[in-house]
C-alpha cells in the first residue's frame, strides 16, 4: 500500500522555506553555497536555489556530491571546485533514515575546511542510528523501520511515497 505523504505543492512549499531560511543564515556575503546529495537530494536542491534566485540577488552556486550507500566512505565524488574560498556551505538531501549518508557526506565536506556546514532535509524518518542533527528540516515523519520513504519524479513534478 501507497501513501502519499507531500505532494508536488507541499514539496515546492518547504522549498520556498528553505530558501528563506538560508538567505535568513546567510546575511553576509553576495555569494551562495548549495549542495545536494544526488539524486533526489540534488533535485531538492535545484528548487531551492530557483526559489532563492527569485527572492534574492545573491550568486547562487549549486553542487553535487555522490556515493554509493553500499561503500560510502570509498565512493565519494563531487563537483566542488577546491580553489575557492567558501565558508559556509548548506547540504541538502532528501530523506534522513539513519544518518549514514550525511554523516558521510559531512565527514567529505569537512575535509575541504569550510566554516559552517548546515543541514536541509525534505524528510526526517526519526531513525537514526548515528550522531546527525539536521538544522532545517521540511516534515518529521514517524513510521516503523520497515516502510520505505521515496522522493519519486514524473514529468518535472515531485512527491514523496510512503510504502
Amino acid at each position: 500500500m501507497k501513501t502519499e505523504v507531500l505532494n508536488h505543492n507541499q514539496i515546492q512549499r518547504i522549498c520556498n522555506r528553505f530558501a528563506f531560511q538560508i538567505l535568513e543564515n546567510s546575511m553576509d556575503g553576495d555569494e551562495l553555497f548549495i549542495i545536494g546529495v544526488k539524486t533526489k537530494g540534488y533535485e531538492i536542491a535545484k528548487i531551492v536555489k530557483k526559489q532563492i534566485k527569485s527572492i534574492s540577488k545573491k550568486k547562487v552556486n549549486l553542487s553535487f556530491l555522490e556515493l554509493d550507500k553500499n561503500n560510502p566512505k570509498e565512493s565519494i565524488h563531487s563537483d566542488l571546485k577546491s580553489d575557492k574560498k567558501i565558508k559556509k556551505v548548506f547540504l541538502i538531501d532528501d530523506v534522513l533514515n539513519t544518518g549514514k549518508t550525511l554523516a558521510y557526506s559531512i565527514s567529505f565536506l569537512l575535509s575541504h575546511n569550510y566554516d559552517s556546514i548546515k543541514t536541509l532535509v525534505l524528510i526526517d524518518r526519526n531513525h537514526k542510528q548515528f550522531p546527525i542533527k539536521v538544522d532545517y528540516k521540511g516534515i518529521s515523519l514517524s513510521t516503523n523501520l520497515d516502510a520505505n520513504v521515496k522522493l519519486l519524479s514524473d514529468k518535472k513534478k515531485l512527491t514523496a511515497i510512503l510504502f
